[in-house]
């Protein structure tokens, strides 16, 4: 857990980067009820995301927009740790965060985030203050 001087936001852009701090602080990666097995996914490069708040979609896109794809994040983590079967890589987003945007107000206690990943399934989360 954080120190209170040490909010999330600074210690993504003040430490070194934010790819895996972004999605590693405690309660910041709702997951489940279950995991889909590599053999349910036809193509992991071809899964639509959605994120809505409050109602409104604020995230839309593919895998296949990735930067990388899954087989090179992948060979590229295993090049420096080892992965065992049922490790999770947590990796990016859709655009439409609200760190790109003056005008999306960050999340707030209250707001409904529902989520889905076409053929993977949906979760729906309301944020709470910590």
């Amino acid at each position: 857990m954080l120190s209170n001087d040490l909010s999330e936001r600074d210690y993504q852009f003040n430490h070194g980067g934010q790819w895996d701090k972004g999605k590693s602080f405690e309660t910041f990666n709702p997951l489940g009820p279950w995991v889909q097995t590599a053999d349910e996914v036809p193509d992991v490069q071809q899964l639509a995301l959605h994120l809505d708040v409050n109602g409104v979609t604020r995230q839309h896109g593919t895998t296949h927009d990735m930067i990388f794809d899954v087989p090179f994040i992948v060979w590229s983590l295993s090049q420096i740790m080892v992965l065992e079967p049922g490790d999770l890589v947590n990796t990016g987003t859709p655009a439409g965060v609200s760190l790109g945007h003056d005008d999306v107000p960050f999340l707030q206690a209250g707001d409904v985030l529902e989520l889905r990943a076409d053929g993977l399934g949906a979760q729906r989360s309301v944020v709470v203050q910590a």
